[in-house]
């Protein structure tokens, strides 16, 4: 395994938008990472994960697994497996810890704290595309990362961009309530997982708690219609981030640092 001081983090699908986001957030007081993407753009490391052998790296500590296909076919999502297993792999070929982004989908409409440990329901394509490549793709170097929202990569922030929001309000009067991170918060949680002695196969990454998704739009001044709820949406998604916390605590969920995040 690496150890050599200046080792660090390479970050592949560093140029998709939690990459980016990643990019600009990640510590000063740490080596900045080394990121991949397929075609080489934005000063990133060119490498077809799928179709060509890793080039020659600089000394690497961790391998964090980004890449990967969020919309589309059955097909097409599929390809989240053999792109983590690409990642897993190299790990293993170094001797370093690999970090894979998986996501809360995988829980799929469950009530309560969702815990690390309970049976995954996934009802979207997604959701059953993360699960079967966290079932396939494992060992005791292997971590997956169930990721709650991420300030300025979610769908929120993708409707502020668009110009127009509008959020769902459920029967209580209330609007979606969900488990947020900062692209601060997640650059911390992987340089502290991969420092860390010993790492779960498994943890949820958010911060404790939840934030309305209508207080992060006040707190933005970004304006918004509401529009009733349908059956099928959920209120709130919350993450059980007790272990997360026994390893790189976070502070409490907070409307305004998810609104910060969005600028």
């Amino acid at each position: 395994m690496t150890t050599t001081s200046d080792a660090r983090s390479l970050i592949l699908g560093a140029s998709g938008r939690v990459g980016r986001a990643l990019a600009r957030a990640w510590p000063a007081d740490s080596p900045a990472p080394l990121r991949q993407s397929r075609d080489g753009a934005g000063d990133t490391l060119a490498w077809d994960i799928l179709n060509a052998s890793a080039p020659d790296l600089p000394p690497i500590d961790s391998v964090v697994v980004l890449s990967g296909v969020t919309h589309g076919t059955v097909e097409a999502l599929a390809l989240n497996t053999p792109l983590a297993q690409a990642g897993a792999d190299l790990g293993a070929r170094l001797g370093v810890p690999v970090l894979v982004a998986s996501s809360q989908a995988v829980y799929g409409p469950q009530p309560g704290l969702l815990r690390e440990d309970q049976t995954l329901k996934p009802t979207s394509n997604y959701g059953r595309a993360k699960a079967a490549m966290e079932a396939a793709v494992a060992g005791p170097h292997v971590t997956h990362l169930r990721i709650g929202n991420v300030a300025g990569c979610d769908a929120l922030a993708a409707g502020i961009a668009q110009g127009g929001v509008v959020l769902h309000r459920f029967a209580d009067g209330q609007g979606p309530r969900r488990a947020y991170c900062t692209p601060g918060d997640l650059a911390r949680v992987l340089i502290a997982l991969a420092a860390a002695p010993a790492r779960p196969p498994v943890v949820n990454v958010a911060r404790p708690g939840l934030v309305a998704m209508a207080d992060v739009l006040d707190a933005a001044g970004v304006a918004f219609d509401w529009t009733p709820a349908p059956a099928e949406a959920l209120p709130e998604i919350a993450l059980d981030v007790t272990l997360l916390q026994g390893i790189c605590p976070l502070p409490p969920a907070d409307a305004a640092a998810v609104a910060g995040a969005l600028t």
